[in-house]
C-alpha cells in the first residue's frame, strides 16, 4: 500500500489507514522519509495500536540501525504487538545503484557531510528482503530486533573505487559541511524540513558508531551477506547505469 494504489495508504492521513488494514493477516511496515524523523514514533503508535485491535501479530518494521530516534517508533510497535519483528537496517549498497545517490554517481561525484575515513557495513536490499519473507513466515524471531549488515564495512571512497572497478564508473567523493548538504539537497528539490533532517541522520549514524559488521543475515538465512562488490557487479549487468536508459 502507498499513496498511489488503489486503496491508498498515506502516513500523513490515518484516514486512509483502516482500509489499507481490512483483511490483512500480516505487515511489513516501512516509514517515509524515515523513522528517526520527529513524529514518526507516534504515528507508528498509533498504527500499531490498530495492528493489536485488529489481531495482526506477525508484523515486521524496516528500522535504520543506530537511528537513536527510530528507537521509540521501535518500541511503540513492540509495546502493541510484542510479537512483531524489527530489522534495524545499515544503509543499503543500493543505493547507489538505483536509489537516491545514482544521479550523483552518474554525475561523477557524490557529496555528503560524512568522513572519508569512516566505514559503513552497506547492506544489499535483497539480503533484507530475503530476511523479512523468514519473519513473516515463521514465529522464530517474534519480540527481536534484528540488526542487519554487509560483511565489511566500507568507507564512502571505497566504495567509488568499487564502482570504478566493476561498473567502470569514475566517481570521487567529497566531504562537505552540513550546510552546503543542506543547501544541495533543497536545490535538488527537496523540502526544507527533510533536507534538515536526512542532514542530521547522516552525521548521526555515519559517525564511526555502526562500523562493526553483525552475522544476522548469516544465523538467520544460513548464507552469507552480500558483499557490496557483487550486488555492484549485477547491478552493471543488470544495466542499472544505462544513462540513457537512467
Amino acid at each position: 500500500m502507498s499513496r498511489s494504489t488503489a486503496i491508498r495508504f498515506d502516513w500523513n492521513d490515518p484516514a486512509t489507514w483502516d482500509a489499507a488494514l481490512a483483511g490483512a493477516g500480516a505487515a511489513y511496515i516501512t516509514y517515509s522519509p524515515d523513522l528517526a524523523f520527529p513524529g514518526a514514533d507516534k504515528q507508528i503508535e498509533m498504527l500499531a495500536g490498530m495492528l493489536a485491535d485488529r489481531g495482526i501479530s506477525r508484523v515486521v518494521l524496516l528500522s535504520g540501525r543506530g537511528e537513536d530516534g527510530a528507537v521509540a517508533s521501535e518500541r511503540a510497535l513492540l509495546k502493541s504487538v510484542p510479537t512483531a519483528v524489527v530489522v534495524s537496517c545499515s544503509f543499503f549498497t543500493q543505493n547507489f545503484t538505483e536509489g537516491p545517490f545514482l544521479p550523483s554517481v552518474l554525475d561523477g561525484e557524490i557529496a555528503m557531510p560524512v568522513s572519508a575515513t569512516i566505514g559503513e557495513p552497506f547492506l544489499d536490499i535483497d539480503d533484507l528482503a530475503d530476511v523479512v519473507v523468514v519473519a513473516l513466515a515463521d514465529d522464530t524471531h517474534c519480540g527481536k530486533v534484528l540488526e542487519l549488515t554487509g560483511p565489511e564495512a566500507l568507507t564512502f571512497p571505497a566504495i567509488m573505487r568499487l564502482l570504478r572497478d566493476n561498473a567502470e564508473l569514475t566517481v570521487s567523493f567529497k566531504e562537505i559541511s552540513v550546510p552546503e548538504y543542506i543547501e544541495q539537497a533543497m536545490a535538488a528539490g527537496l523540502p526544507v524540513e527533510v533536507a534538515h533532517g536526512l542532514a542530521g541522520l547522516f552525521t548521526e549514524v555515519l559517525d564511526g558508531r555502526n562500523v562493526a559488521t553483525t552475522s544476522t543475515v548469516q544465523d538467520v538465512l544460513g548464507r552469507p551477506a552480500t558483499p557490496a562488490a557483487v550486488t555492484i557487479s549485477r547491478a552493471t549487468q543488470s544495466g542499472c547505469f544505462d544513462v540513457e536508459e537512467y
